[in-house]
């Protein structure tokens, strides 16, 4: 899932650690999700949302596959 993860956690100063000891994860957890090679449990989405000030929908965009 594309997403805009380490332009809000720049935006707010805050390094990977901090996000993730905000959000009771780990930093590779973070890095993996900026990285798009892991997708946030629903709970998780929400933490980094609020804990970045703003909406899931501007966090998180979901991939739409084309039909063929």
């Amino acid at each position: 899932m594309k997403n805009n993860i380490k332009q809000y956690r720049t935006e707010k100063g805050l390094s990977q650690g901090q996000l993730a000891d905000l959000c009771d994860v780990s930093r590779q957890t973070i890095n993996a999700i900026e990285n798009e090679k892991y997708d946030p449990s629903l709970q998780l989405a929400f933490d980094l949302a609020f804990h970045l000030q703003t909406s899931m929908e501007e966090v998180f965009k979901p991939q739409r596959k084309a039909k063929s």
